[in-house]
């Protein structure tokens, strides 16, 4: 079982804050990545809106909710996340 992150930029949110606050976002993964955090992946959805809406796969619910916790694009508000529990079926 591993765990998905959803998020999805908040209503009302100016969309050029998202590329300001990515920078910070980008040092915060590639950090919680080194320190062994469980984050498999990690990524926006191609879309016509680039700042729409990501999700970050992890390999259990407590790094999910470590990386929210942490994460500047939600302690600057920017964006609403959400859990889900993913039973991946894989193909080898």
């Amino acid at each position: 079982m591993e765990f998905v992150v959803m998020y999805s930029i908040r209503d009302g949110v100016d969309r050029s804050r998202i590329f300001e606050t990515f920078p910070r976002h980008k040092a915060y993964y590639e950090a919680f990545q080194a320190d062994g955090g469980g984050l498999v992946a990690l990524g926006p959805f191609q879309t016509t809106d680039p700042a729409g809406a990501s999700m970050g796969i992890f390999t259990t619910r407590e790094d999910a909710e470590r990386f929210i916790a942490g994460d500047p694009f939600i302690t600057e508000g920017l964006a609403e996340p959400r859990i889900l529990e993913w039973d991946a079926v894989r193909f080898e």
